[in-house]
Parts: structure tokens; C-alpha cells; sequence
């Protein structure tokens, strides 16, 4: 939900895809653009997401050196294409990158379902036009940073947990519930149902849970790991959304309170999961329908059920006997 929040009607704007095929983009582009805020998007008041409006379209091909520019701004690289943006070895550039001084923007499993991080180009060629990170490029990694390498230290995956996260806070449009799901979907499920304890609201939380960018088929062992990436492991990072998502629901729920179940009314809605309960845990069962409670001094006797078919028509005849019609046939 990045950019304005004005709905517009569809012969005013483009799908996603049309709008990337006017800018020239392809939609991996055109949906980090997005995310980067160079692209605005408005909502759609058929309820079909998010649309590009002519006059956005219309800026953007305005500027100079459209389309190269816009392109250039989302262009990604991988770790050889990066080290020769920055004139270093692969091995350095994968080094920086698990000290946190390069952050992907996003990844990818291929077919080994090992990790492939994307970095900006644009960024890269900002760190190599810096005379401070000179020694980083060129000199000998400290003694101490080596020693953290050797212990096994990477903060690839938390550093593009960050990054993500920032992303879903632009897309929530300032809206209180859309930010507690940015944040609630990179905590385990366990985690959100310990601090949000109420269903109800857990039910709100998925409504605006964003939806996760497709790694595999859903339960396969690549959707797995792509859901590992994206949960937060630290302890020190997890008490720090732990706190922002309680401080963030309780803004939430004093500017607009979960809905809840009334007699005429239903639970209401959420993402469904596997396991037919919502995103995060299921919704309490429905009460049980009024028992009628008999008045006082009458007894209810509870009427014997009639056996059916021929034991049951024989049995009626001998408690009811058809009467005999002896005038009608003789004696």
C-alpha cells in the first residue's frame, strides 16, 4: 500500500502489469520500484489492490533519460557482478556483506535451495565512490571482525529483515493495523499469539498480514527455508518487535477496536492457514445453541420411538385389531 491512498476508478489507471510493460520494466522492476518509493501507486476502490495512475505514468516518462534511469535505480546484482562494482574479490564482497556493511534488497533460492542475495547496483557504486569505506575495499578485515567471520557471524538475513520491514511499514499508508501486521509477520506465530493474546484481534492482524513474495509451492521445503529468512532469529531482534508490535496494537486498538461477534453477526475474517485456523492461531468456537429448560411441575416423558416396517406394523395390530366384519361375510 506505498504511495497515496486515493481510490480511483479503473479507466483512470493501469494493473500492475500494464504498467510495467508502459514503463519498459519487467515486473520484478517494476515491483521493487514500487517498494522503493520511485513508483506511487493508489489504491483500487474495486478492492483489487494496488493501480498506477496516467499522470504517474506520465511523470515518470517525463524525466530525463527515461527509461535508463529508472532502471538503473532498481537494477540488482549478485555477488560477482557486485564485486566488480566495488573492485574487490567475491570472497571480500561476501565478507562485507556478512558484517552487515552491504544490504540486500532481496533473493532468491535456485534450484539447490541455496540463498542467492540481490544488492543494489546503484548503492554498490555509492560505497565505492566513498573515500571512507577505502580501507574496507583495499585493506587487511581487523582482527576483531575476523574473529566474529570465524565464529560464524552473518547479517545477511537480518539486515534484509530490516530493509523488508521498512518496506511494509511505506506500504501500510500510516494505517495502524496494516503496521502491527508488518511487523507481527516477521515474528513466528508463537511469538504474536504470546502478545496478542485475543483472537479477535489476531483475526485483524491477518487481514493486513502482507503477503509473502512466492518461494515454491506452499509447505515445500523451499517456502520453508524463504519462511526461515524471514522470521526473526536474534534475541535481541525479536525483543525489539516483540515491543514495537505491543506498542504498536495497543495504538491500533484505541483508534479502531477489532471487530468482534455479535448475535446477529459473525466472527470475523482472516487469512485462512493450512491448518484451517487463521494466520495467527484460530478463533474461539461458536457458543452453543439455547438448551429449552422445561417449566416447573411439568414432566416430559420422552416418546418411545416406533419400530419401522413389518415388525412394526405387526405389533400395531396386536395393541389396535382391525374388528371383525361377520355380518359382512357371513358366520
Amino acid at each position: 500500500m506505498s504511495g497515496d491512498t486515493v481510490s480511483t476508478a479503473h479507466d483512470q489507471t493501469y494493473a500492475p502489469a500494464r504498467a510495467a510493460r508502459e514503463l519498459t520494466l519487467r515486473r520484478r522492476e517494476f515491483d521493487l520500484a514500487v517498494r522503493l518509493g520511485h513508483l506511487r501507486t493508489v489504491l483500487d476502490e474495486g478492492g483489487g489492490g494496488r493501480r498506477v495512475t496516467h499522470a504517474e505514468l506520465d511523470r515518470l516518462r517525463a524525466q530525463t533519460g527515461f527509461p535508463d534511469l529508472l532502471r538503473a535505480r532498481v537494477e540488482t546484482v549478485g555477488t560477482r557482478e557486485g564485486a566488480e562494482l566495488l573492485g574487490v574479490s567475491p570472497g571480500r564482497f561476501t565478507r562485507l556483506a556478512r558484517l552487515g556493511v552491504l544490504v540486500p534488497v532481496t533473493f532468491y533460492l535456485n534450484r539447490y535451495r541455496a540463498v542467492v542475495w540481490r544488492y543494489l547496483a546503484e548503492e554498490l557504486r555509492q560505497v565505492a565512490a566513498t573515500d571512507d569505506n577505502k580501507p574496507l575495499l583495499t585493506g587487511r578485515t581487523p582482527s576483531g571482525l575476523r574473529e566474529q567471520l570465524e565464529e560464524g557471524l552473518d547479517l545477511r538475513a537480518r539486515n534484509w529483515r530490516g530493509r523488508h520491514l521498512g518496506f511494509l511499514l511505506r506500504e501500510a499508508d500510516g494505517h495502524p493495523w496494516a503496521r502491527a501486521a508488518a511487523l507481527a509477520s516477521l515474528l513466528d506465530p508463537a511469538q504474536v499469539a504470546e502478545i496478542v493474546p485475543d483472537p479477535y484481534e489476531r483475526a485483524q492482524l491477518g487481514r493486513f498480514l502482507p503477503r509473502a513474495a512466492p518461494h515454491g509451492s506452499p509447505g515445500s521445503p523451499t517456502a520453508h527455508l524463504a519462511e526461515r529468512i524471514a522470521t526473526a532469529v536474534e534475541p535481541d531482534e525479536i525483543d525489539w518487535l516483540r515491543a514495537d508490535l505491543a506498542q504498536t496494537v495497543a495504538e491500533a486498538r484505541a483508534q479502531e477496536p477489532a471487530s468482534r461477534p455479535t448475535p446477529s453477526t459473525t466472527a470475523p475474517a482472516a487469512r485462512l492457514g493450512e491448518d484451517g485456523g487463521t494466520a495467527f492461531g484460530t478463533l474461539p468456537p461458536p457458543p452453543p445453541p439455547p438448551v429449552a429448560v422445561p417449566r416447573a411441575g411439568v414432566t416430559h416423558r420422552p416418546r418411545p420411538r416406533r419400530p419401522r416396517g413389518l415388525l412394526g406394523r405387526l405389533r400395531r395390530a396386536v395393541r389396535h385389531p382391525v374388528p371383525h366384519r361377520e355380518a359382512e361375510y357371513g358366520a
